[in-house]
């Protein structure tokens, strides 16, 4: 069975291999490489005949290790368990810090987690403890924050079931989110395959000072590149201004990365991943990675010269750069804060903040709490407190310990603030508001990494800014989304005062972190006294069945389920919040299939036109099952960056199975494109994205050209208009041959099982 942890022997060995795939991906005539491709290529399965070329080969990479978290694990593991496999083949956690919700407060609120959700803790807690998964349990801390403190170190390569597993980026690691079905191909021992990726290099230069944080580098860049600026990228960042970000900053900007569709962001080793890895008592591996130094940076030669070695290339000096506030409802709409005030007047939104929200996997290390007290405590002695509702997530329950002790929480708690659960909360919609209404117009801003309409409260109306700690705590005091700490100042008791920036702060706590491991389960000694029971009653888990293999015919006059405009995230296609609890039973949770997805024409959410009985304004996944039900597939039809956001797989799995025969977008998110190839349902994209427009509303759709699918070679869909006449459209797809074998099976999981028969 594999070990969990990250031991010396098992980084040793790590190292090792890569320097063996490094040597022959050299020999084959390869260049001086950059970090990202030093450690992608020293991890490739077989490095003798891999292709090279970024954006155009397929590579079959074997990461060091998987994480999942609870919400996606339920689904990962009932497919882990479809696959036949005794034990997992490669170290891997599971981490359950999405399903508390954020309430009353810390304690309570993890109580009533356990109970509320104890079928499903136990079943993961079961699963884990059979196949050789580590267990950690609700209170523990967030999956990225856990695994950035046990897990991550230098040049790895790892995955996780959740969009934010980049995190370990911060500790030097290649780290991406994935479906489930991904996770389970590594699980069971088979490498993990993705179109190798192109190198973005962000040269940092400059140092950070006074209220700018690592925060506004992921900020700005977002501005500039926008919400789809890193698909099939990975941003590396180099220069003299990597050393001056500590490492849990490095984590919080790769952390961020997502929003920018990236493959995973990292940095180089450096002294500030040294600080930390002694810190969390892994001294062994800091002495390990100061040994393998030219594995974990990018060759001297692209330094030199970096447009010639990276694919793009961005610049951004540390001493100019100025604190950023990003939303709503984009992390890309960026702005210097000294613009918001600006923004808020012609834009109207709501200046009154209702809330302040500080923490989560992004921003809840010690140091950026360390920056918000500084604040808060600057505010006490000039008579300040939170003028509007301040919450706290702590990442992890060491973060937690170690800030009660060294007396942080207390003074955040003194200026205002609740202190929610260690989970991810209001960060993900599992956030309980008594103070609004659905509907309700009003303005919010946090340190998390997402702001997409509903996203942490479910209502539309709520407009989500993202800024860093101190900032966030600065406009919390002001109570003003228009607040600027840099310039203005504030009304106290006796009079206007000015908070100064806060001070440097420590990047690991001078006495030690308080290092507890409350809630860890290892995996059992005998695996086969565990025993996996699932209710077939249960309404929160399910066992899956197998998808059948598709028909040719089936391709032919299928309807038009929905053309969606705009944003359709993956919050559109498989919204979270109280949904969370159907994640492990998929026909339940599918009565949440595309809930927020825009629909074209209309500008109705959730809605749909029954193609079989005429009726306007019906739930679409109830159209989707009616179609279902008569025998017949249908087709989804969307914009740009369809996919963005989450790498839940729901959002593939759900209309897998009411009947989803191919989704047809001007461009996808990565992930989303690959859990719709794992899931048997054709990813396609229009030549010329005008093609678009040319769908109408009560179209059917036919693949002409379906069954000779093949690597390269453009399909032809037909548009059937209800008034009898037709137009054909051009559709490319990024298929290769085993994506084209999975669609023929039925799935990615229908071979895998078959492989283990």
């Amino acid at each position: 069975m594999p070990r969990i942890e990250s031991t010396p022997e098992f980084v040793t060995e790590a190292y090792r291999k890569m320097r063996e795939r490094l040597e022959i991906v050299r020999g084959r005539g390869c260049g001086p490489l950059t970090l990202a491709q030093k450690i992608v290529l020293g991890h490739l399965d077989n490095p003798q005949q891999a292709g090279l070329e970024r954006g155009k080969s397929y590579v079959e990479l074997r990461p060091d290790r998987v994480a999942l978290q609870d919400a996606t694990a339920q689904m990962a593991l009932l497919q882990f368990m479809q696959a036949g496999r005794k034990e997992v083949a490669v170290p891997a956690t599971v981490h359950c810090d999405h399903l508390i919700q954020a309430y009353q407060g810390a304690q309570d609120d993890t109580d009533h987690a356990k109970k509320l959700n104890s079928e499903v803790y136990g079943f993961l807690s079961s699963a884990a403890a059979k196949y050789g998964l580590g267990f950690w349990g609700p209170g523990s801390g967030i999956i990225h924050q856990v695994v950035l403190e046990n897990y991550a170190f230098p040049g790895g390569m790892m995955i996780g079931t959740d969009s934010h597993t980049p995190n370990a980026g911060g500790l030097g690691m290649c780290a991406s989110g994935v479906g489930g079905a991904d996770a389970v191909d590594v699980l069971a021992g088979f490498p993990l395959e993705v179109l190798l990726p192109y190198t973005l290099g962000v040269k940092l230069t400059g140092k950070l000072s006074g209220w700018t944080a690592a925060k506004d580098v992921i900020l700005k860049l977002l501005g500039i590149l926008t919400v789809k600026g890193g698909t099939n990228r990975i941003v590396e960042y180099f220069g003299e201004g990597t050393e001056s970000i500590s490492c849990t900053g490095k984590a919080t900007i790769c952390n961020m990365g997502a929003e920018l569709g990236a493959t995973c962001s990292v940095f180089p080793y450096d002294l500030r991943m040294k600080t930390y890895l002694e810190a969390t008592e892994r001294k062994e591996l800091a002495a390990l990675a100061e040994a393998s130094r030219d594995l974990l940076s990018a060759d001297p030669e692209t330094a030199a010269d970096p447009a010639k070695y990276y694919d793009e290339v961005i610049e951004i000096d540390l001493s100019t750069l100025e604190p950023h506030v990003v939303g709503p409802h984009s992390p890309d709409l960026a702005r210097p804060i000294s613009q918001m005030a600006a923004a808020v007047s012609a834009e109207g939104y709501p200046d009154e903040l209702t809330a302040a929200l500080i923490g989560s996997c992004t921003n809840s290390s010690y140091e950026d709490i360390c920056r918000a007290g500084d604040v808060a405590e600057q505010a006490a002695a000039k008579g300040l407190s939170a003028k509007t509702k301040l919450i706290i997530t702590p990442g992890s329950d060491m973060i937690c310990e170690t800030i009660r002790r060294d007396g942080q929480l207390s003074t955040l708690e003194k200026a205002g603030a609740s202190l929610m659960a260690n989970a991810c909360g209001p960060c993900i919609g599992q956030w309980r508001r008594d103070d609004i209404n659905k509907g309700d117009n009003n303005s919010i801003v946090s340190t998390f990494n997402r702001n997409f309409p509903g996203r942490n409260d479910a209502n539309p109306a709520t407009l989500s800014f993202i800024a860093s700690p101190e900032i966030v705590m600065a406009l919390a005091l002001a109570g003003k989304l228009s607040f600027n700490p840099l310039s203005d100042s504030i009304e106290g008791p006796d009079g206007e005062v000015s908070l100064d920036a806060p001070a440097p702060a420590p990047e690991v706590p001078p006495k030690g972190f308080v290092r507890t491991q409350g809630g860890y389960q290892a995996p059992a000694d005998d695996p086969d006294s565990v025993t996996i029971e699932v209710d077939p009653d249960s309404e929160r888990l399910a066992l899956l069945e197998p998808f059948a293999a598709p028909t040719a015919d089936e391709y032919q006059h299928m309807p038009l389920l929905l053309k969606t405009q705009g944003k359709t995230t993956t919050d559109h296609i498989s919204p979270a919040g109280q949904w969370l609890r159907f994640r492990g039973h998929l026909d339940n949770i599918s009565d949440n299939m595309f809930n927020g997805a825009i629909r074209a024409g209309t500008g109705e959410r959730g809605t749909t036109t029954n193609p079989i009985s005429g009726e306007e304004g019906q739930r679409t996944s109830d159209v989707a099952r009616a179609i279902k039900a008569a025998g017949r597939r249908w087709v989804v039809v969307g914009d740009e960056n369809y996919g963005e956001g989450s790498s839940r797989e729901h959002a593939a799995m759900s209309p897998r199975l009411l009947g989803a025969a191919a989704v047809i977008v001007r461009s996808f998110a990565r992930i989303h494109e690959s859990n719709l190839k794992k899931q048997g349902v054709l990813p396609l994209r229009f030549k010329n994205p005008d093609d678009y427009e040319k769908v109408r509303a009560d179209d059917e759709i036919s693949l002409l050209d379906v069954f000779d699918i093949a690597p390269g070679k453009p399909l032809t869909a037909r548009l059937h208009h209800s008034d009898g006449s037709e137009e054909d459209v051009v559709l490319e797809h990024t298929m290769n041959d085993d994506h084209i074998a999975w669609f023929k099976a039925g799935s990615a999981l229908n071979l895998l099982s078959s492989r283990a028969d």
